[in-house]
């Protein structure tokens, strides 16, 4: 059967209906269940749900907001510690090098939500072993952390993310993650192939679902498939007389995945001339809209051609946190000594905005002591107006 296109998906309009336990059951890949939350939330009486993932999770009206509410309904006697770390515009690559700030550091996580398929895909635009280095960073450190802790993986949509499904495929980032999650044995929802199998049936479409950044109708869509996902693994297996530790894989699915990574203090670099460490606003950075996310936060700046910067660490990687604005340049990285590699920063979001994005800056290197020399291109990139580098953070994959 050939598939609907989008346009057509458009002018669908149809009542929004929860999803059926045949439909979650195509959708949802069960792997581990949930039974250590499940234990937790109603013997201990207390649990931490946390989320992560781009402004689909940042967005506090949506899954993030729904699927507790339906949890407290679940265990109405249950004290649940809500955290949310989405950050709009992030890929799972910035996700590894936040998850410990924004997640961990608020005590161990018993459930959690990951999503970052749509950003992978159309911000970063992530190959297959980017997106699977990102995805399994964050995985890695959640379990390092809590052993203990029950994650459900979710897929949320696109119109790429869609089409793929529709023609009976599966995009780069959601493939990557997907295998991850074999690998870790974590059970994912696939909502691209949940709308593309709703849209045939006439239950949901891309119109009434609302757009990358789903409305309410589309969220509370989207969140019946997850509630569905853990009703479905506590269905699976009796609850444990304690909370047990997951199986751990013997070896990461990717060797170079960034799950031991740590931040490089901006005052801790060497600076030759034009950089200016100084806060986030429009003093340092005139052009561009700036998010409030970022306002005020410490940032490593220079507009100048030749000005460098020296780096030191011990680890496999280099990677820098950046707002790229209208006049983002390009940043060129030596390592010990050798070749320049240019690294452009502007993206296809940059024109009106500082937009932030994690850039790897030199990967796949040999474990030990790197000295990294970083210099402000005198190149300019296609669409931009300067040469300008704006670091927040530069992160190390040890």
């Amino acid at each position: 059967m050939n598939s609907p296109s989008l346009l057509r998906i458009a002018a669908i309009a149809l009542a929004v209906s929860a999803p059926s336990l045949a439909e979650a059951g195509e959708i949802i890949t069960q792997r581990d269940g949930f039974q250590n939350f499940h234990h937790l939330a109603s013997t201990r009486k207390r649990a931490h749900v946390a989320f992560l993932g781009g402004s689909i999770t940042q967005n506090g009206k949506g899954h993030t907001a729904m699927l507790p509410e339906w949890l407290r309904k679940q265990f109405p006697e249950t004290d649940f510690t809500v955290t949310n770390a989405g950050l709009s515009s992030t890929c799972s690559v910035s996700g590894a090098f936040r998850v410990a700030t924004d997640v961990l550091s608020r005590g161990p996580v018993d459930l959690l939500v990951v999503e970052f398929a749509v950003n992978d895909d159309q911000d970063a635009a992530h190959d297959r072993e980017t997106a699977i280095r990102g995805m399994e960073g964050v995985i890695r450190q959640v379990r390092a952390h809590n052993p203990a802790a029950d994650i459900l993986m979710v897929h949320f949509i696109n119109p790429h993310l869609l089409e793929k499904a529709q023609a009976g495929d599966a995009s780069t980032s959601v493939a990557a993650h997907e295998a991850v999650a074999e690998k870790w044995n974590l059970t994912t929802v696939n909502l691209p192939l949940a709308l593309a199998q709703a849209t045939e049936e006439g239950s949901m479409d891309w119109e009434r679902y609302g757009g990358v950044h789903p409305n309410q109708d589309g969220y509370r869509w989207a969140t019946g498939f997850l509630e569905k996902a853990l009703e479905q693994g506590w269905q699976a297996r009796p609850d444990p007389a304690q909370v047990t530790a997951h199986e751990t894989p013997a070896s990461p699915l990717d060797p170079g995945s960034f799950g031991n990574v740590k931040s490089v203090s901006l005052s801790n670099v060497a600076m030759l001339g034009g950089w200016t460490l100084g806060k986030v606003g429009k003093d340092l950075l005139p052009v561009g809209a700036i998010r409030g996310d970022y306002l005020d936060l410490p940032v490593l700046r220079a507009n100048e051609p030749g000005s460098m910067l020296y780096v030191e660490f011990l680890g496999q990687a280099l990677t820098a946190f950046v707002l790229a604005g209208p006049d983002a340049g390009i940043l060129e990285v030596s390592v010990d000594g050798g070749e320049w590699n240019p690294a452009s920063l502007f993206h296809q979001h940059s024109a009106g905005l500082n937009y932030p994005r994690t850039v790897i800056l030199a990967e796949d290197l040999s474990s030990g002591f790197h000295q990294v020399a970083l210099r402000v291109s005198e190149t300019q990139p296609e669409d931009s107006s300067g040469h300008a580098v704006s670091i927040l953070k530069l992160g190390v994959v040890e």
